[in-house]
């Protein structure tokens, strides 16, 4: 893979979760052409050993692991086995997120005159709620807590994770998917404080609109048409398209290279076309 830029990452380890999705695995796969060891984490296994092998083959080294990053067992399990195979984590990206369509209402505005309609505000489900917040927060939270404990004391290292511009805005429609990218934001912030005397600096990454395996269907009619929802997005980003996923490759770079942004803590960078600029008018 060819990165818009090179760093040192020859003696560095690696650890990203949601690792096999379409921006998680352009992301390894940029981290290892630098150089990284690269562990990556997420619940396809199959999925997993794809990016693995692909990065391998194209000289790089890399290992896939399947595990829920909302189950501190697993991600122990999973931490001892890359410590004995690469060594401690220089570098963690926690990637792993998602929606849920129970946590999603079915219109972006309440109707009085059709309050029984279904897919409302008062519809939605609080299991799923929880299960949101759970896989986009404690996703965050329990890989940080496990992955970071030899980096805090051994050596500088750094934390990326991946916010969303929903934590900036509330989208229509997916209101726990906003609140739990809020927090995520809100504790990287948090954590930068927390781990300033260490050494460990903690960013975030705030994608805009790209397509993934996960909108695809959202954005996109099975004839390829653009969907209402898609063409309203695209009429409130300056640039008028969506974002290619090499296109956070720079910005991770920036963010994990010590020489580059070995003062930049604390701060979530949006990468969205000018999305979050634009007042609509």
């Amino acid at each position: 893979m060819q990165t818009p830029f090179q760093i040192p990452l020859e003696d560095k380890v690696v650890v990203i979760t949601g690792g096999s999705g379409v921006l998680g695995s352009v992301m390894a796969e940029a981290l290892a052409a630098n150089g990284a060891k690269v562990a990556i984490v997420a619940r396809n296994k199959e999925k997993v050993d794809q990016v693995a092998r692909r990065i391998s083959e194209n000289g790089g080294e890399a290992a896939g692991y399947s595990g829920d990053v909302t189950d501190k067992q697993a991600m122990e399990a999973i931490y001892e086995d890359v410590k004995s195979r690469f060594g401690p984590c220089d570098i963690l990206v926690n990637g792993a997120g998602g929606n849920n369509p129970k946590a999603t209402t079915g219109e972006e505005y309440f109707n009085p005159e059709a309050p029984d309609s279904g897919g409302t505000f008062f519809d939605l489900d609080p299991a799923a709620v929880d299960q949101l917040f759970s896989l986009n927060f404690l996703g965050a939270l329990i890989p940080s807590q496990v992955f970071t404990r030899d980096m805090v004391y051994d050596r500088p290292g750094s934390i990326i994770n991946i916010s969303s511009m929903n934590a900036y805005r509330p989208l229509t429609k997916i209101p726990a998917y906003s609140g739990a990218k809020a927090a995520v934001s809100n504790f990287t912030q948090w954590l930068a404080v927390y781990f300033s005397k260490s050494g460990v600096r903690v960013n975030a990454m705030a994608p805009g609109f790209f397509l993934t395996d996960q909108n695809r269907e959202l954005m996109f009619s099975e004839e390829g048409v653009l969907s209402a929802r898609a063409e309203k997005i695209l009429s409130q980003t300056p640039q008028e398209r969506f974002g290619e996923p090499e296109e956070l490759v720079g910005t991770l770079l920036w963010l994990v290279d010590e020489k580059s942004s070995g003062f930049v803590n604390g701060i979530v960078v949006p990468i969205d076309g000018g999305f979050s600029a634009y007042s609509g008018v």
